[in-house]
């Protein structure tokens, strides 16, 4: 395995991811695209998720196809981004025909960011505007960090933002993730130096710091909770994220390699999948490659790394803003972080 040309989720051919955000309040929208419709499921593991229009990606649901996925900031209020996306799709004629009626299908997740010191004195809800603005943003290369859904995104101790990676395998097909952090737990060993997901690390690409060398980590709750994520509502949080591949698969295998994927975000955060996340994974095919039994195998395997090296590079790549609560990992590390990504 090899990273992609651009180490993003868009290294699969066809795929377009769109930011927008605002840093008064602190919240932004991630939308990923394509020129045509994909297959796509979904997998949920948190205890507390936030979605549109999840339930027609399962595998005996008759919509065949979707126009666009929605990782965004917001909490419930979050969920309007889809209207955005929905409305910039219709204009442009993308969506479902039923006669002459295009109806856009636009899955969505939302994380939860309204106690991270942003303005929440709206006079109308500002998301529909931002996803719109994110999709018109949609290309081959975007920012990661603090950007879309990563804005304002915490982890457990440190900022959190917006990741992505991705590989290569020896048989031709690619694999990439697309992820907003914003755990209760931490990505970080304690110390905040460490990533978690330092053993799957490709070169320098969140540091190059390697593992943590200290033996006994993570088997005490409470040896991960630093003061400022005692100070949190650890109700919330969620990690949210799209894994993708060229792969051919139905919808059956889309759902299976959302569930392989969520290994990613337990090598990444600790603890995951709590009674306080929504954590949860879209995974999508552009159909451009046939597969075989075992390629399946390995691409489910290439999504959980791709997710658990997106997740510690959002976070690696937070940059500071005016009114934070939590510190970026740049600030608590700031000797040997000049490694490029």
């Amino acid at each position: 395995m090899i990273p992609g040309a651009r180490n993003l989720i868009t290294d699969i051919t066809g795929l377009r991811v769109g930011n927008a955000g605002d840093a008064v309040l602190k919240s932004g929208t991630t939308v990923l695209t394509a020129d045509s419709p994909f297959t796509a499921a979904v997998h949920v593991m948190g205890g507390a998720p936030g979605t549109r229009e999840t339930d027609l990606l399962a595998p005996d649901r008759s919509v065949a196809g979707v126009d666009a996925l929605v990782l965004s900031g917001g909490s419930a209020f979050g969920l309007d981004a889809c209207s955005g996306v929905a409305d910039a799709l219709r204009k442009a004629g993308r969506g479902y025909r039923v006669g002459d009626v295009c109806v856009p299908i636009v899955p969505g997740a939302i994380l939860f960011d309204l106690l991270n010191g942003g303005d929440r004195n709206w006079p109308e809800n500002p998301w529909r505007a931002l996803g719109e603005r994110a999709f018109h943003a949609a290309a081959p290369d975007f920012t990661l960090g603090s950007s879309g859904a990563g804005t304002g995104a915490l982890s457990g101790t440190l900022k959190g933002g917006l990741g992505s990676a991705s590989v290569v395998l020896d048989s031709g097909i690619s694999v990439g993730a697309l992820v907003a952090v914003n755990p209760v737990g931490c990505v970080t060993t304690p110390g905040r130096r460490h990533f978690w997901a330092a053993p799957f690390e490709i070169g320098a690409e969140f540091g190059g710091l390697g593992p943590d060398p200290s033996s006994g980590i993570g088997h005490r709750i409470d040896s991960i909770k630093w003061e400022a994520m005692q100070q949190r509502d650890m109700r919330a949080n969620t990690t949210i994220a799209i894994v993708a591949t060229d792969a051919t698969l139905d919808k059956a295998g889309c759902q299976r390699l959302a569930i392989a994927a969520h290994a990613g975000i337990a090598r990444a955060v600790v603890p995951s999948h709590t009674p306080y996340d929504g954590d949860l994974v879209f995974a999508l095919s552009t159909d451009l490659h046939p597969a075989s039994r075992d390629d399946l195998l390995e691409i489910g395997h290439a999504a959980a790394l791709c997710l658990a090296r997106a997740i510690a590079r959002g976070v690696w790549l937070a940059r500071p803003a005016p009114g934070d609560i939590l510190p970026c990992w740049s600030e608590v590390n700031r000797e040997g972080t000049a490694a490029t990504p």
